[in-house]
């Protein structure tokens, strides 16, 4: 199966859509929805809030850069900064996306699975699943960095994009989030 834009236009769209929906099913049934925020200090919630709407504005930044305003030869050749190009940037990009955005739409149910059951393995999974959205961050990451490299028009705004997202999804969710859990 060829990866191109096209298809990543509509994974993204879809996935987007259900972790959306994911959120606001979870939380619409889940029986105290304030057991999200863990040990986060009530104080610390009004700082942490505005930064998952600068994380989905970066968000939207690099996918609207990546996808609607780099020509197809560009993406294709989207790379590692250590590798030599090999056409396959289609695919690098498409594994950074599912990496964000399928762990994303699992998040808050494997959240309340723990909070709900409490089984030894629980805080693992969702571990796991915040540290899949920060290994696909840091790939979008590095291919924006990739792209500033070559010189790619927009390549600031995919650096900017990524490190607006990874705000909320390295450092508030993976990092302070988790530390602050009570598992």
């Amino acid at each position: 199966m060829e990866v191109s834009r096209d298809l990543i236009k509509i994974f993204t769209t879809i996935c987007g859509l259900i972790v959306l929906l994911s959120y606001i099913y979870g939380i619409a049934k889940m029986e105290e929805p304030s057991k999200l925020w863990g040990g986060i200090p009530e104080s610390w919630q009004s700082y942490i809030v505005p930064f998952m709407f600068i994380a989905a504005i970066g968000y939207l930044i690099y996918w609207w850069v990546a996808l609607f305003q780099m020509d197809q030869l560009t993406l294709n050749g989207l790379n590692w900064p250590w590798a030599d190009g090999d056409g396959g940037g289609m695919e690098r990009l498409a594994l950074a996306y599912l990496l964000i955005l399928i762990p994303s739409s699992l998040w808050l149910e494997s959240t309340n699975f723990h909070i709900s059951n409490n089984y030894s393995w629980t805080p693992m999974l969702v571990i796991g699943t915040l540290f899949l959205v920060a290994v696909g961050n840091i790939m979008l990451g590095l291919l924006a960095y990739d792209a500033y490299l070559e010189g790619v028009e927009g390549s600031g705004w995919m650096i900017i994009g990524s490190l607006m997202l990874a705000s909320q999804c390295i450092v508030n969710d993976l990092l302070i989030w988790s530390l602050k859990f009570p598992w």
